[in-house]
């Protein structure tokens, strides 16, 4: 159930950054309103992961995951570059997460 919730955290934090992309600076109303929602739902989910899961596990997952899906979106969707330099940050960020919950498995 942890890791469902958290999925879903995930979703809903990388959903919201992405409408903070369209936003323009908080300028545009709807997708301010999808950057609010947005991040109160992945905040409000990931309260409830941490209730079943260890906080920097979760957090670590939350984050690199989130980050890791919206350099994608970005280079997917929005026309940013996919140089090498950015793509080995990337997996740096994945190999981090990895890392970090093999560690809290003692």
């Amino acid at each position: 159930m942890g890791y469902g919730l958290l999925a879903a955290a995930i979703a809903a934090e990388v959903a919201g950054t992405t409408a903070m992309k369209f936003s323009e600076g908080f300028s545009k109303l709807w997708p301010s309103l999808g950057t609010v929602v947005g991040y109160l739902i992945a905040f409000a989910l990931l309260a409830q992961t941490l209730k079943v899961m260890q906080v920097g596990t979760a957090y670590a997952i939350w984050a690199g995951a989130g980050t890791a899906a919206v350099a994608a979106i970005g280079i997917l969707f929005l026309g940013e570059t996919a140089g090498p330099a950015k793509l080995a940050g990337i997996l740096c960020v994945i190999l981090g997460v990895v890392l970090l919950n093999l560690g809290g498995a003692h």
